[in-house]
């Protein structure tokens, strides 16, 4: 008896019979039978049990009907949605008592909602984009969003701006040197999208149409809180603008001013943490910069100043004026609102 080659298989469901499999079908269905060997390029007849063995003759298949096929194909999905029916009456059963007694109780106002895990702070972040119609407001401290984020925030986004929503999103200065960061600004561009740049940041932040936000609310990124009370999303929003209203077009150049003795923007903002007692992983944090970067500003900062050791350095940065002239130059730039624990690493 001729075998059926088992390295031959269709990777289809049922409901999308191939074309071969659909054309030998037919013909058995036609002749009442069909030899195994002409079945061969199609194994997906007997996978799917639309033929079976001629007790007659080993050699030859005949054909299921289809109605006894389609039969047994529905018999299943059937009893799945009975199961699903019943299923859906024994909860309406389950919370009917509390449907009344909400109904007799004035409405909540969910100002403060608690998410707590990735699922359901996504699912809400998801709803609340899928709901927004004019504007969206976002800040992401750190630097580079690796390329499986940036590939989620273009799938969410695109879809915001197509219904003519506008993105507002402020970055750290360290995303101008990520081409990945770069790539998505181009692929949303047509002025829907308006991308800024700082030194330095608050914590995450995701506001949708002024009446929700999305802040972190602890340090492992595993619960967040969904705000809807009036005052604070208003209260968020004058915090976006004022950080925004700083803030550098991503496409223009960083106003980075010089001082006398040759010491940058960066080097300002990194001896101004310094002063304030942030160790190097913190700075670099802040910053949105790796360590190894944050080090080496340290190193050229003490080089510039001529200190020989950390403790001197803190002097030498308090004695030589730097810090004056970073609060003459950055100003308004709200460095000094307190740090907020990050939300999961949404783009």
């Amino acid at each position: 008896m001729p075998a059926i080659n088992a390295n031959l298989t269709h990777d289809h469901p049922v409901t999308e019979l191939c074309g071969e499999g659909a054309r030998l079908y037919a013909s058995a269905l036609s002749t009442g039978r069909i030899l195994r060997s002409e079945v061969e390029p199609a194994p997906c007849l007997l996978e799917f049990a639309l033929l079976h063995p001629d007790p007659d003759d080993a050699n030859w298949l005949r054909p299921v009907p289809p109605s006894a096929v389609l039969a047994q194909r529905l018999h299943p999905l059937e009893r799945e949605i009975q199961d699903r029916r019943r299923l859906s009456i024994e909860l309406s059963d389950a919370f009917e008592p509390f449907m009344t007694l909400s109904a007799q109780s004035p409405a909540p106002t969910h100002a403060i909602t608690v998410l707590e895990g990735f699922d359901r702070i996504n699912g809400a972040l998801n709803l609340a984009a899928a709901e927004c119609r004019q504007e969206m407001l976002t800040v992401q401290p750190g630097g580079s969003r690796r390329a499986h984020v940036l590939a989620q925030a273009l799938e969410r986004d695109r879809p915001l701006t197509d219904r003519g929503v506008h993105i507002r999103t402020l970055y750290q200065h360290t995303v101008r040197h990520s081409q990945g960061t770069l790539a998505y600004a181009e692929r949303l561009a047509g002025g829907k999208l308006e991308i800024r740049t700082l030194e330095e940041l608050i914590g995450r932040l995701i506001i949708f149409d002024r009446t929700v936000a999305f802040i972190p609310a602890r340090d492992d990124s595993q619960v967040a809180l969904e705000l809807r009370h009036p005052g604070l999303v208003q209260y968020l929003a004058t915090v976006f603008e004022r950080f925004w209203h700083s803030g550098v077009p991503l496409m223009e150049e960083i106003p980075y001013s010089q001082h006398p003795d040759g010491i940058s923007g960066v080097q300002r903002s990194i001896a101004k943490l310094l002063i304030e007692g942030y160790v190097d992983e913190a700075i670099a944090r802040r910053l949105g910069m790796n360590v190894r970067t944050c080090r080496t500003h340290i190193a050229k900062l003490a080089a510039t100043l001529g200190s020989v050791s950390r403790a001197q350095l803190g002097y030498l940065i308090a004695r030589s004026g730097i810090l004056d002239k970073a609060a003459n130059t950055q100003g308004s730039s709200g460095a000094d609102l307190p740090d907020l624990p990050d939300l999961p690493d949404l783009p």
